[in-house]
């Protein structure tokens, strides 16, 4: 369940190129993507950030992974309705919510740490496959 953010409402004003749920979608990845790589933050435990600190490309995994997840053979589709075309965009997501200070990111991160890391279209109808452990 999500719920209406004004300051992401914001960032969506100032570039409608994205809908509102890139960005939720966004935020559950990156969670998602530091659960499976162990590097969870802890509550009110923010001197440790940077052990918390995902990559452009491990997010770019764990946003595929997710979709994938979550919308199956349709994942592509859900992510050009919200304007996710390529992984460069998602790199504009990114950027976008640190300079709302709702992301924050380290010295060295770049959007240039997004761009063509992997073919959407590729990665999402392309390269789908339904694991047989979940066919029942």
């Amino acid at each position: 369940m999500s719920f209406f953010n004004t300051k992401l409402a914001e960032v969506v004003k100032r570039d409608p190129r994205y809908s509102y749920e890139a960005y939720e979608f966004l935020f559950q990845a990156l969670n998602n993507t530091q659960k499976s790589l162990g590097r969870e933050p802890v509550p009110d435990d923010s001197a440790a950030e940077p052990k918390h600190h995902v990559s452009g490309p491990e997010l770019l995994n764990g946003v595929r992974a997710l979709a994938l997840q979550e919308f199956g053979m349709m994942a592509r589709t859900v992510l050009r309705m919200w304007g996710i075309n390529r992984t460069d965009d998602v790199g504009d997501l990114v950027f976008n919510l640190v300079e709302a200070e709702l992301m924050s990111k380290t010295p060295d991160d770049r959007r240039e740490d997004f761009h063509a890391v992997f073919d959407l279209d590729e990665a999402l109808v392309q390269g789908f496959r339904i694991p047989l452990d979940e066919v029942h």
